[in-house]
């Protein structure tokens, strides 16, 4: 037989427990409720009743301490270090709150307690790149520069979006980019991708060309793209030799075939062997840029190469229109001469096609342009002779045509061009790319 506590006295007396525990329960979360409540109120006075609530909690102790720190009006230094303590003492293995302890003993001034709270947060936690970024900075601070190199290495190697930033780091309080290189950055093509990067934009160009250095001697893959923003400060600081050798690099780094002309001529792929490059030293093509028009390839007469380049415009625009464009690299004071085959189909307007040269340097230094092109011609060769002037170090090679002032001035029609060449004469020698 079953026993039952129908009508047992026990019955209320668990009832009564059951409603005991559902209260406590109740106050209890309530109390957790409140007390996170007031922790994360934006009043002092609230955050101290909450951390009364709940005197076991370290966040909330860490958040005091940040509360009475950072108070610029009513800021209590002495009174945020014993929060900051506390905090440690309810939880001593967050490296988060040793972290902050040591940045509060190094705000009193007390360094070696904050030395020693950044070595509490590192044996808490010895794979941060958080906490070594952190001591690293410390470090850094104190002059204590070995210490603090091998600290922001091991942070870039846990985290290496923080390459670019101790590369920024390590150069201001060094400006040694062996430092850089041997003491901070891990061997990589991202690393010194982005050192490379920031070089390049401080305008550092020869800390640059170490670490371009660097990278081409792993023998890794580069994608060309990423050599751009590089390469675009040696064309704007006029380093015409070094834009020449880094292309060269760029080119095989990014495993990309390019063949030597029987010409020497510097013009990279006058024969639109590959699609347009977009950057460096290749043919640049903004289609963004130019409405009204459809760069596409198309074949040519055998003797003019593999491709010519085709331009169809579709009449809709006034357009302006610099590009295909290519910068190339070239000697001051050099006897050059340009050669290049254009044809042309029903162009309209009284404002043609034709071929720009110019110093994108140093304006006015050099300005040439060829015959201006309108209606249907048959392919037609393209010469030009100049001398380079003396401060020019690059050439700005383009297919120009400037908007007509014409009423009619929509631009129709289609326009080739194909097998394009600058070179030296024989007896001034040769540069090759």
């Amino acid at each position: 037989m079953q026993p039952t506590l129908q009508g047992s006295p026990a019955r209320p007396a668990i009832l009564a427990i059951a409603l005991a525990a559902s209260a406590l329960l109740s106050y209890q979360a309530a109390r957790v409720w409140l007390a996170d409540h007031r922790i994360h109120s934006t009043h002092l006075e609230t955050i101290e009743r909450g951390a009364a609530l709940e005197p076991l909690n370290a966040d909330a102790w860490d958040l005091l301490g940040r509360h009475r720190q950072l108070d610029f009006a009513n800021a209590d230094p002495q009174q945020a270090l014993a929060d900051y303590q506390r905090a440690v003492q309810d939880d001593p293995l967050s490296a988060t709150l040793w972290m902050n302890l040591a940045g509060a003993y190094e705000a009193s001034g007390d360094l070696v307690d904050a030395q020693r709270a950044f070595d509490r947060a590192r044996d808490a936690y010895p794979l941060s790149a958080e906490v070594s970024w952190n001591y690293g900075n410390f470090l850094l601070r104190q002059d204590q520069a070995a210490a603090a190199y091998a600290e922001m290495r091991h942070a870039v190697q846990s985290d290496p979006r923080l390459a670019r930033l101790a590369v920024s780091r390590v150069w201001r309080a060094s400006h040694d980019v062996n430092v850089v290189l041997d003491q901070v950055l891990p061997t990589g093509v991202d690393p010194y991708m982005q050192a490379l990067d920031f070089f390049a934009s401080i305008h550092q160009i020869d800390a640059a060309l170490s670490v371009w250095r660097r990278l081409v001697s792993l023998g890794q893959p580069v994608p060309l793209p990423r050599t751009f923003p590089f390469l675009d400060e040696l064309i704007q600081e006029d380093r015409s030799a070094d834009a020449e050798r880094v292309w060269i690099e760029a080119l095989d780094a990014a495993r990309i075939p390019r063949d030597e002309p029987a010409n020497h001529s510097l013009v990279c792929d006058g024969r639109f062997s590959r699609d347009f490059d977009d950057g460096g030293l290749g043919w640049r093509w903004q289609s963004n840029a130019h409405i009204g028009v459809v760069m596409s390839f198309d074949g040519v007469p055998a003797s003019f190469g593999v491709r010519s380049a085709r331009l169809q415009f579709n009449g809709g625009t006034n357009l302006g229109l610099s590009q295909p464009a290519q910068y190339i690299a070239v000697e001051p004071s050099h006897p050059y001469h340009f050669h290049a085959y254009i044809r042309t189909e029903e162009i309209s307007t009284e404002s043609g096609i034709r071929f720009s040269i110019s110093d994108p340097n140093h304006d006015r230094a050099l300005d040439l342009e060829s015959e201006n092109l309108t209606g249907s011609h048959p392919w037609t060769a393209v010469e030009l002779d100049f001398v380079s002037p003396p401060t020019t170090h690059f050439l700005l090679l383009g297919l120009l045509r400037t908007p007509s002032r014409l009423f009619d001035n929509k631009l129709n029609g289609t326009v080739w061009i194909a097998d394009i060449a600058l070179t030296s004469p024989p007896d001034q020698g040769s540069s090759s790319r």
